[in-house]
């Protein structure tokens, strides 16, 4: 029986590396779903961790599909061979691969401070954006304008009400989760102030973790409200643009327009 299961993996392998396919050398090979309808993606993280790469100017290729990680999730990456998924290692592995320090001009204060508000908005606002984008939304505008069938809409709002239960944010009422969002927005909105990006004049790293949180909530917010509590901080509004045009000026190319076309790119 031992035999027969070792056989069975060894030989799925095999066919796994025949199927594989090969990609340029030294060039990343960025896994991710499909374009999104009103901004190159509906994953803030794979909005992260693209604007990273244009930012860093690596080098790099998409390819579309609901193809996961080992780990079970997406965005991930493969580079000459090896895959790496978690937008966080991935960063930190092709910083150290490249030679790359996108925050060298700052100080360890501001690289502090910086960090501090990336994880706010990644381990805190996402959730309240997820609540209000998946679960608050009776007609599940988001699930519908993307083509999700209303049989898997059931399994995926279930699954975000358990999640977000198990966190402990989704134990709370809609009304303190905005409340919970909006104290977030606020103290990012205060923090950078007249700033062109989040530490200055000249974006850090964390900008493209901060850029890939707002740019769900005002472009992909369907309507619901967490888009109206956005458009309470012009500075933040202003800041998504600014970081559009600095990092997407093909942005129209990467987006479906509410899915009536197909991204070219």
């Amino acid at each position: 029986m031992l035999l027969t299961n070792t056989c069975i993996i060894e030989m799925f392998l095999m066919i796994k590396i025949y199927f594989r396919k090969e990609y340029p050398c030294d060039t990343v090979v960025l896994h991710q779903i499909s374009r999104g309808p009103f901004a190159p993606s509906i994953s803030q993280y794979v909005m992260k961790l693209e604007t990273y790469l244009r930012f860093a100017k690596i080098p790099y290729m998409n390819v579309h599909g609901s193809q996961k990680s080992k780990k079970g999730k997406y965005p991930w990456i493969e580079y000459n061979g090896q895959e790496l998924s978690d937008t966080e290692f991935i960063i930190e592995f092709l910083n150290e691969t490249f030679k790359i320090d996108l925050d060298e001009k700052f100080t360890a204060k501001e690289r502090g401070a910086a960090r501090a508000f990336q994880k706010m908005l990644e381990e805190n606002t996402f959730w309240a954006v997820t609540l209000d984008r998946w679960l608050y939304d009776s007609k599940s505008s988001g699930f519908r304008l993307i083509g999700v069938p209303s049989w898997i809409i059931f399994f995926l709002r279930r699954n975000v009400k358990n999640t977000t239960y198990a966190h402990g944010i989704g134990r709370h009422s809609p009304e303190e989760v905005y409340h919970i969002l909006d104290r977030d927005l606020q103290s990012l909105s205060d923090f950078i102030g007249t700033n062109k990006f989040l530490l200055g004049d000249e974006p850090c790293q964390e900008d493209c973790a901060v850029f890939g949180q707002l740019s769900q909530i005002y472009w992909h917010s369907f309507g619901n409200k967490c888009n109206t509590y956005l458009k309470k901080y012009d500075n933040l509004c202003n800041y998504c643009e600014r970081m559009k045009e600095r990092f997407w000026p093909d942005w129209e190319q990467c987006i479906t327009k509410g899915m009536t076309q197909k991204a070219t790119k």
